[in-house]
C-alpha cells in the first residue's frame, strides 16, 4: 500500500492521499528548515481543486536543524486523519511554534494545541468505533463487512482487523476506499456503496439469538448506551434490531432476574432492598460515567496496543479490592479482568479460602493489554513505570468510588501502582500496610507468578503459600466489617 511522496513548491504541498502522515511529515520538514512561514503554504491532496494563485518555486531545505516531540509526532499521526481540510496547515502551524518553543504542546491553554488535540481525539474515537462496529458477513467462504467512518481512519485500522482475524479471507468496504485480506496479503481496493455490501447470511439469526441471551437489563443505561453506540452505526450492525424491544422491557427483565436470584438464594431481604432503590444510583451512575471515560482513554501509548480498555468489576460496596497487574490476551478480547489462566487459578484459590468472587471488586493496575506479536501469538510484556503512574489516575479514582477497607496488590506492578514506589513482595507479603490514603493494604503474589514456576514442589509450596495469604487477607476483612 506505498503511495507516491509529495509534490512540493514554494506555496504548495501535493499529498498523496487524504491520511498521508510520511508525505506531509516528509514536506512539512522541508518546509520549516528553509522558513517557509504558514501563511504561506497551501496544502491540498491529489486529485482536490488546484489553488490558481499558488507559484511553482522549488524549496531547497538545509538538513533538520532541531528535534520533533515523540509527543507531536503521536499526535499529528491520528490529527492528519482527521477530515477537516485544514489539518495539514494547523498541524504545520503548530509544528512551526514548537521550532521556537519545545514546550508548546504543554500549553493547553492555547488555542491551537486544542484544536489540534480535538481532532486527534476525535479520530481516535473513530478509530474505537470502528474496531467496535464492523459486523462481517459470510459470502462463499469470504467475510465481508461495510462501514462509514466519518474520517480518514481505514488504513490506521488495517493491522487491527489482519491480527484479530489473520485465519479469515475478509474484505471491508467503506466509501473511501476497501481492504481485502487474503490470510497472508492485504491489499487495496476502490471505495464502496452500502448496496455493494451484503444484507445479511445464515449465521446472522444465530448472533440475534445470541445477543438477546446476553443481553442484561440489570446494566442497562440507555444515554450511556447511545453515546457509546450512536444510532448511525446500527445499519451496519444485525443486533440493533433488537435493542428497542429488548429496552422496552429491560426493566420488568431487571426484576424478574432479581425474583430468581431470590427465590434460589434465600435473598428475600436483598430483593426488598432493591425493589426500594432507584435504577441507576449516584454510586452507580458515577462509576458508569467513570467506566465510559476509561474506554476513550489515551493517556499512554497503550491504547493502541489493547482491544478494548478493560475495567474493573464487582459490587461497588465490596469489603475487598483485588488489584491485578494488567489484562492478558484473553481479558483483552472478553473485556473483564482474570478470566484467563491466571484468572481460573486466582478463582480457585478464592474459592479454597473461603471468599465468593461475587463479592469482590477486581480490577488491574494497568487497564490496556501491552504484548509483542509473535506470529499470530500475543506475548504479554509488562508494563513500564511511565504506564504504571498514566494509569494510576483510574485505579485511584475506582478506589475512591468503591472505598474498600482492604485493597489487595497482587503482583509488583499492581503493588508500585498502589504505593506509589517500588514494594518487594517477599518483604512485604501477608501482612496489613498503610497504602498514601490511609486505608489498608495489603500484598501477595500475582497468579501469574504461579504459572510461571516449572518445578511442580515448588510451584506447589508458592500455591500454599498464595492460600494462606488469601485466608489472612479474608479473616482481616471480617474483623474489619466487625
Amino acid at each position: 500500500m506505498l503511495r507516491d511522496g509529495p509534490i512540493i513548491d514554494a506555496h504548495r504541498v501535493t499529498l498523496s492521499a487524504e491520511d498521508d502522515f510520511d508525505g506531509w511529515r516528509s514536506a512539512a520538514r522541508d518546509l520549516v528548515e528553509a522558513g517557509v512561514s504558514p501563511s504561506a503554504i497551501v496544502w491540498r491532496v491529489a486529485g482536490g481543486a488546484a489553488d490558481l494563485f499558488a507559484t511553482d518555486q522549488v524549496v531547497h531545505s538545509p538538513a533538520p536543524s532541531f528535534p520533533v516531540p515523540s509527543a507531536f509526532v503521536a499526535l499529528a499521526e491520528d490529527a492528519i486523519c482527521h477530515s477537516d481540510p485544514e489539518r495539514f496547515a494547523l498541524l504545520y502551524a503548530l509544528l512551526w511554534k514548537i521550532r521556537s518553543n519545545r514546550e508548546a504542546l504543554d500549553d493547553r491553554a492555547d488555542v491551537l494545541v486544542d484544536k489540534v488535540e480535538k481532532l486527534a481525539k476525535a479520530v481516535r474515537r473513530d478509530i474505537h468505533k470502528m474496531h467496535a462496529f464492523v459486523r462481517f458477513r459470510e459470502i462463499d467462504e469470504r467475510f465481508v463487512a461495510f462501514f462509514e467512518p466519518e474520517h480518514h481512519i481505514v488504513r490506521r485500522t488495517a493491522g487491527f482487523f489482519v491480527n484479530r482475524f489473520t485465519n479469515m479471507h475478509w474484505s471491508i468496504l467503506t466509501p473511501e476506499l476497501s481492504l481485502h485480506w487474503d490470510g497472508e496479503k492485504l491489499s487495496e481496493g476502490l471505495g464502496a456503496t452500502r448496496a455493494e455490501a451484503p444484507a445479511g447470511d445464515p449465521l446472522e439469526a444465530m448472533w440475534k439469538t445470541y445477543y438477546a441471551s446476553i443481553f442484561n437489563p440489570a446494566r442497562l443505561k440507555v444515554g450511556a448506551m447511545l453515546k457509546e453506540m450512536p444510532k448511525k452505526y446500527w445499519r451496519n450492525m444485525p443486533e440493533t434490531s433488537l435493542v428497542e424491544p429488548l429496552i422496552a422491557g429491560a426493566r420488568q427483565r431487571e426484576l424478574e432476574m432479581i425474583d430468581r436470584a431470590a427465590a434460589k438464594e434465600g435473598l428475600q431481604k436483598a430483593l426488598e432492598a432493591e425493589r426500594q432503590v432507584e435504577p441507576g444510583g449516584n454510586l452507580r451512575a458515577s462509576w458508569e460515567a467513570l467506566l465510559q471515560e476509561a474506554r476513550r482513554c489515551t493517556r499512554c501509548e497503550l491504547y493502541k496496543c489493547g482491544t478494548q480498555t478493560v475495567f474493573g468489576e464487582g459490587p461497588l460496596d465490596a469489603a475487598i479490592c483485588f488489584v491485578g497487574e494488567q489484562p492478558g490476551d484473553q481479558e483483552d478480547l472478553a473485556g473483564r479482568p482474570f478470566v484467563g489462566p491466571a484468572g481460573q487459578l486466582f478463582d480457585a484459590a478464592l474459592d479454597k479460602a473461603g471468599i465468593d468472587r461475587s463479592t469482590v471488586y477486581v480490577t488491574n493496575a494497568v487497564k490496556h493489554f501491552k504484548f509483542v506479536q509473535r506470529g499470530k501469538r500475543r506475548i504479554h510484556q509488562s508494563p513500564d513505570a511511565g504506564e504504571i503512574q498514566a494509569c494510576r489516575w483510574w485505579i485511584e479514582r475506582e478506589r475512591e468510588l468503591i472505598r474498600p477497607p482492604l485493597t489487595v496488590a497482587l503482583g509488583g506492578t499492581a503493588a508500585r501502582s498502589l504505593f506509589g514506589k517500588v514494594m518487594a513482595i517477599g518483604k512485604n507479603r501477608g501482612a496489613p500496610l498503610e497504602l498514601p490514603d490511609g486505608r489498608e493494604g495489603w500484598i501477595t503474589v500475582h497468579p501469574s507468578f504461579l504459572l510461571r514456576i516449572p518445578e511442580e514442589d515448588r510451584r506447589n509450596e508458592e500455591k500454599k503459600l498464595f492460600l494462606r495469604d488469601l485466608k489472612r487477607i479474608k479473616a482481616r476483612a471480617e474483623q474489619l466489617a466487625a
